[in-house]
């Protein structure tokens, strides 16, 4: 009978060791996915935050802007002083060099040049204005021919669809010189337009 006690206790003894093992297997068998992925995303968020570390704000974004954190407060360097020269609700107008585009038309080849003006508001001092437009001038002049460059004929024909793409240049103009504060651009105005 002491021999059946012991066969016994051996059993029990051997049964919580399978489980020891079979816990250990399934450990082993997670760890090998857990490890690698636990390795991959400490090294992409390595890789992130040297990007943002050496990303510094001078560098320029793909369309050739600065990428500025402190944009409002440039914009803010730009409005007029209280003792300036120009009268509350006075806006002035600044003049874009021609652009020259070819349409989006597959079967013919036709171009379009626009030269545009465009109406500032009277909060912006038009020395500061005009010093800060001729700047970033390149920046408008190539937004301006990739926008054009997009449209066929048909989106150009009609008093409606020239009234929507002033509205479109508009918000792209005040997007790209003005992004965290309130478009300092109050129209646009379409000097020529001639299509051929």
């Amino acid at each position: 009978m002491a021999d059946v006690d012991e066969a016994k206790e051996q059993q029990e003894q051997q049964e919580p060791e399978a489980e020891k093992s079979e816990k250990k297997s399934l450990i082993g068998r997670l760890l090998t996915w857990i490890v690698p992925v636990v390795v991959v995303t400490l090294c992409a968020g390595a890789g992130f935050g040297l990007g943002r570390l050496f990303d510094g704000p001078g560098t320029p974004d793909a369309d050739g802007a600065d990428a500025k954190p402190d944009e409002s407060t440039q914009a803010d360097y730009l409005e007029a002083d209280s003792g300036s020269t120009n009268d509350f609700g006075e806006v002035w107008y600044y003049d874009l060099d021609p652009v020259v585009a070819n349409l989006d038309e597959p079967t013919v080849s036709r171009y379009v040049r626009a030269t545009l003006t465009l109406e500032m508001s009277s909060s912006v001092d038009k020395k500061k204005g005009v010093a800060f437009l001729d700047e970033k001038k390149p920046i408008l002049i190539n937004w301006l021919t990739v926008f054009l460059s997009g449209l066929s004929i048909e989106d150009i024909r009609g008093d409606k669809n020239l009234k929507s793409i002033q509205s479109r240049i508009l918000e792209g103009f005040n997007d790209k010189l003005f992004p965290n504060s309130k478009p300092r651009i109050k129209r646009v105005l379409i000097k020529e337009f001639p299509v051929q």
